[in-house]
């Protein structure tokens, strides 16, 4: 097999000639067939059982790819290639008729006189001096590539701005029209271009709004304060659709306003429209309990309620305080500073660790504690071998004395002891926290999430009533703010997987509290009687309930979506169901940056500016929001409380998307934005 010049080699080793096997350079798999079947590999396209490279660069997957989709030129006969040979210089051998003759006597020759190949004879240029259509094309990406980095890094773009669902489709976009393109002008993005995706965006929102007629919806009211005079609203709606932003409010002079916030709240609710509206999560703080009392008095069939996140955060903030925890936590924390404050300790630490982290820096402060704790003692073992390894102790870091503190510690029994403790009682309040902040609806889990995570709890304390009921403590009072709201209560009960489990032990308080939503939720008589009536069917499982099908779906589908697939003899139940188990108990997961809201307030600006900066907020937001709604595909997978994995990336750890809002567009614009 000749290797020749195939452009696919720099990508791919051969292995064994004689079978014509390749081996992919980056993912390391083999191929019989030669060069031809790797590039499938490469450019990531499936053929027969030629399985795609999940570890090849983007770059060289296009490069390949180009490659493949470029028709193949014609083959040339062999006598058309002498014909179209040009003759050489007169002083050549062809100037005295050699060259005909030649073509005349021995080309056709053949047999046991053998044959003489004429383009031994031809010139043929250097691969130096002429290069292959394939080396052009490859200088001309590396061209392309360099001018793309030059944008960003003069114009100090993100360069997580090139990991944008956008950013590759712009990239097609402009390959399609080829050459002669012109992007849009300075003008264009502030007025025109920016309009249009306003519209976009609208008519985005205006197909969703069909949705929440049967699934309902959550408004969001998240705050920000700088601690002093500052305090700026954010509104937003939430459904099993996905999320959108609305608006942001400078309500520094009104911040403790209940009244202002009532009215803010009930323009909200009549742009979304009464009927579609669930439940109203807000901040916690007293004026916004109070906001929502006179609002409930204007929508009686609504729900309010406080973030669940933040309800769970402030039970691991009461518990770092107990004073045995809080030792333990700043233990944890010494290690982790002296690992994290040089680079040659952490990157140390990394070769034991397997290159995890101790640190999860993008989550608030309590949770970052619980969770670095438990990274360390998930490393106990390797941090234990990394301080007695043969490179520690030929450092000069092992003789320090911050150093041989640290070594000490990790060396004594009663911090493991006391850790591993920490972490058995905390994980699954971490894990419900990692549930609820989860972009998906979250409301038919959390009730069970509540009363799994105590008996965890006891369990782990084999039932020793002295050592579990600080922690219980701790979980009631702070859950009981959310008793508020009935809604957990009743997505719990209207939960396949919770009310059909045998080892699951429904308590008065999930009866009565969804006897309570539904008297709320629905104020007509004849729907009150529906309602009754159709409880024993979902209670005994009855009718379609009780199929085949509908009993496999309890705990393999989507509360919601089970729902919608079993729940047709029931159709008021069905109906509250689907409003109610397709809610969220959180808004946490989308993690506004303040920065971005922070600067359109933060000077004097004309109502016409404030409109023009507020159409590029909502752009950018709601853009971001329907990124995240792609990667999750639309699709809800049942939650498994057990399975739940803590150590995986958060919704909140992804990238922070930060608008840098540059004003000087502002300024001159044309009178079309000033009418």
């Amino acid at each position: 097999m000749v290797r020749g010049r195939d452009a696919c080699w720099e990508h791919c080793v051969l292995v064994d000639a004689t079978r014509q096997k390749v081996r992919c350079n980056y993912c390391r798999r083999e191929f019989s067939g030669g060069v031809y079947r790797m590039k499938f590999h490469l450019a990531q396209i499936k053929n027969k059982d030629i399985v795609p490279c999940t570890e090849v660069p983007d770059n060289v997957r296009d490069l390949i790819h180009s490659i493949l989709s470029t028709p193949k030129k014609q083959k040339t006969t062999k006598k058309q290639k002498i014909e179209q040979a040009p003759t050489g210089p007169p002083h050549s051998s062809s100037a005295s008729g050699g060259y005909r003759g030649y073509h005349a006597d021995n080309a056709v020759s053949s047999g046991q006189h053998g044959s003489t190949c004429p383009s031994m004879l031809l010139p043929r240029p250097s691969p130096s001096v002429q290069p292959t259509a394939d080396d052009d094309k490859k200088q001309k990406f590396n061209e392309a590539d360099r001018r793309i980095a030059l944008f960003f890094f003069h114009n100090s773009i993100p360069f997580s701005a090139a990991q944008s669902i956008h950013y590759q489709s712009m990239i097609d976009a402009v390959a399609e029209c080829g050459a002669g393109y012109k992007p849009p002008s300075y003008d264009g993005f502030r007025t025109t271009l920016l309009e249009k995706a306003k519209i976009d965006i609208l008519e985005n929102i205006k197909k969703l709004k069909d949705d929440w007629k049967e699934t309902g919806c959550t408004i969001f009211c998240d705050r920000w304060s700088d601690g002093r005079t500052k305090s700026l609203l954010v509104f937003s709606v939430a459904s099993a659709k996905g999320m959108i932003y609305l608006k942001s409010v400078d309500a520094s002079s009104r911040a403790d306003d209940a009244y202002h916030l009532v009215d803010l709240l009930d323009s909200v609710i009549r742009e979304i429209g009464e009927e579609n509206v669930v439940q109203i999560i807000t901040d916690n703080a007293t004026n916004y309990a109070c906001a929502a009392d006179l609002l409930l008095k204007r929508y009686p069939s609504l729900f309010w309620s406080p973030c669940a996140s933040y309800c769970i955060e402030k039970m691991l903030e009461d518990i770092s305080e107990m004073e045995w925890v809080c030792e333990v936590l700043e233990e944890a924390r010494s290690v982790a500073r002296y690992i994290y404050s040089n680079e040659w300790v952490l990157n140390m630490m990394r070769k034991f660790t397997g290159g995890r982290e101790l640190i999860r820096p993008k989550h608030t402060r309590f949770v970052m504690n619980f969770l670095c704790l438990r990274s360390i003692v998930v490393h106990e073992d390797g941090l234990k071998h990394m301080f007695s390894h043969a490179d520690w102790l030929s450092s000069a870091h092992h003789r320090r004395p911050d150093s041989q503190a640290i070594k000490s510690l990790i060396y004594l029994e009663r911090f493991w002891k006391s850790a591993h403790e920490v972490v058995s009682v905390s994980e699954p309040i971490v894990k419900l926290l990692r549930m609820v902040d989860g972009d998906m609806p979250s409301m038919g889990y959390i009730y069970e999430g509540i009363e799994r995570a105590k008996l965890a709890i006891r369990i782990f304390y084999n039932g020793c009533e002295g050592k579990y009921m600080p922690f219980w403590e701790i979980i009631d009072r702070r859950w009981s703010i959310q008793h508020h709201s009935h809604l957990p209560a009743a997505a719990a009960f209207l939960n396949p997987s919770v009310l059909y489990n045998p080892n699951y032990k429904f308590d008065k308080n999930i009866r009565n509290g969804f006897h309570a939503a539904m008297w709320k939720m629905f104020s007509e008589e004849k729907d009150r009687i529906e309602l009754t009536k159709e409880q024993p069917m979902y209670l005994n499982a009855l009718g379609a309930l009780g199929s085949d099908f509908a009993t496999l779906g309890r705990t393999l589908n989507a509360p919601g979506d089970w729902w919608a697939a079993y729940g047709y003899e029931v159709p008021m139940l069905q109906k509250a169901a689907m409003r109610i188990l397709n809610q969220p108990c959180s808004s946490y997961w989308c993690k506004w940056n303040w920065n971005t809201f922070d600067n359109i307030y933060n000077s004097k600006r004309s109502k016409m500016e404030l409109e023009k900066l507020g159409d590029l907020v909502f752009v950018h937001c709601n853009l971001r929001l329907q990124d995240i709604g792609r990667n999750r595909e639309g699709i809800f997978k049942p939650v498994n409380y057990d399975e739940i994995d803590v150590s995986s990336d958060w919704p909140i750890e992804s990238e922070s998307s930060s608008l840098v809002l540059d004003d000087s567009w502002l300024y001159n614009l044309p009178p079309e934005c000033k009418g």
